[in-house]
């Protein structure tokens, strides 16, 4: 049995299932989405600008809490594109899906029962904790 093969038929099964298929149709949707790689664009921009004043001497305050205020602004209209947002859901599908997968290997190689074995959710804290009882 090879293990490489073992994977590569894993990675071949991964790229069959219905999350990576939705992830993958969601960044050929972001990448057509002109509107949204301006906005893309307009944050590496503001990054650029803010990086370069910063790293002055005698970098103007002002200007920083400009370009800080403008990223912020562009940010929010990035993760308010109903395509950006599609992308993000279909991303922490597939980041949760591996993560899992990833879990699982973990605890085969710390001896459990690949058959049986499973690895113990993240608790995703809402910050209401009258509804949860996750935390200790």
């Amino acid at each position: 049995m090879d293990i490489i093969e073992i994977t590569r038929q894993l990675g071949a099964a991964i790229q069959q299932d219905e999350r990576y298929l939705a992830f993958h149709e969601a960044r050929k949707t972001n990448e057509a989405d002109t509107d949204l790689n301006d906005l893309i664009n307009k944050i590496q921009l503001i990054h650029m600008s803010y990086q370069h004043e910063a790293a002055k001497d005698d970098a103007d305050e002002e200007k920083l809490a400009a370009y800080d205020k403008e990223f912020t602004e562009v940010y929010q209209a990035v993760m308010a594109n109903e395509n950006m947002q599609k992308y993000e859901a279909a991303r922490q599908a597939v980041d949760e899906m591996m993560n899992h997968i990833t879990g699982i290997l973990a605890l085969c190689v710390q001896g459990e029962d690949p058959k049986t074995c499973e690895p113990q959710e993240e608790h995703h804290c809402s910050g209401e904790c009258g509804s949860c009882g996750g935390c200790h």
